[in-house]
């Protein structure tokens, strides 16, 4: 039986993955990162930069303590001249947001509850659904935002 993570990844793939390798972005093969739910795509961008998709899996198991409860996800944005998006850098284009603050907060598209927004599902119908909103967001401000094509302020 496949577990949550990987799952979690085939639907990913089934869902954004042709359209973020058409955008030039390629899911790294990280096999410790994935089983702890952490999903990243990586393009090569000018000035030796690096731009980043990545998805946090949080999936909820039934326990006496908590039944019922939804898994998430959420999306983080990164242009950074590291090949670690978690690494620190002083690059003048540098940036990292979440999506869910870079579509609300920063573009004024009130399309989700909150900038701080984390994806939820309970199925797999859910899933389906809720990777194509997100994948809709990355492809429609997300990516053309790390390739510096799309500033909020435009």
């Amino acid at each position: 039986m496949a577990t949550a993570q990987e799952t979690f990844k085939s639907t990913l793939m089934t869902v954004v993955g042709q359209a973020y390798e058409a955008a030039g972005y390629q899911l790294e093969d990280l096999s410790v990162q994935q089983a702890s739910g952490q999903f990243r795509f990586k393009k090569p961008l000018d000035d030796d930069l690096n731009g980043f998709i990545e998805y946090q899996l949080l999936h909820y198991v039934d326990s006496e303590w908590a039944a019922g409860m939804p898994s998430r996800f959420r999306v983080t944005l990164t242009r950074t001249d590291q090949t670690n998006p978690r690494s620190k850098s002083d690059h003048p284009a540098y940036a990292q947001r979440d999506l869910g603050t870079l579509v609300v907060e920063d573009f004024g598209v009130g399309i989700l509850p909150s900038g701080n927004h984390w994806w939820q599902f309970k199925n797999m119908d859910q899933l389906g659904k809720t990777l194509a909103e997100a994948g809709h967001l990355v492809i429609g401000y997300g990516i053309p935002w790390l390739g510096g094509d799309l500033e909020p302020d435009e």
